[in-house]
């Protein structure tokens, strides 16, 4: 029911980012991030944001909590839309997950932060884990 309820607030985003900010634009990103817990996880990682032409390095740290087990490295890339700036992809995305990956396991997700900006990745997942948690996930620009 978690899942269900997060995929209709991420859709719910979408929709009202199209229709409210026809002038925002789009960049592409890649992250990649290890996580690994029991019952309470970490991420770290980093990746960069491409935004009209530039470059930006990114920095990414989270915590979940849930039913975690094991560890995974996690790369993902895609595209970020609703951004004015490249500040505007700063922020906390929140999100529920289930997925398990042994040795390998496909990864796609739709997040959202308090600025608007909306990442749509998809990737791979190596490693051994099982989750069915809440996360939180921080990203900034490196300085």
């Amino acid at each position: 029911m978690t899942f269900f309820r997060t995929v209709c607030v991420a859709l719910a985003a979408l929709l009202v980012a199209g229709l409210t900010n026809a002038r925002a634009d789009t960049g592409t990103i890649r992250i990649s991030f290890i996580k690994a817990g029991w019952v309470i996880g970490g991420t770290v990682g980093s990746g960069t944001l491409t935004f009209r032409g530039r470059t930006y390095p990114l920095t990414i740290g989270g915590l979940s909590y849930g039913l975690t087990f094991g560890g995974s490295q996690t790369n993902l890339r895609g595209r970020v839309s609703n951004i004015f700036r490249p500040q505007d992809i700063e922020g906390v995305y929140g999100a529920g997950s289930a997925g398990a990956a042994v040795i390998r396991g496909a990864q796609a997700v739709i997040l959202t932060n308090q600025r608007g900006a909306v990442m749509e990745l998809s990737g791979t997942q190596t490693g051994l884990i099982l989750n069915l948690d809440l996360n939180g996930m921080a990203l900034s620009l490196r300085r």
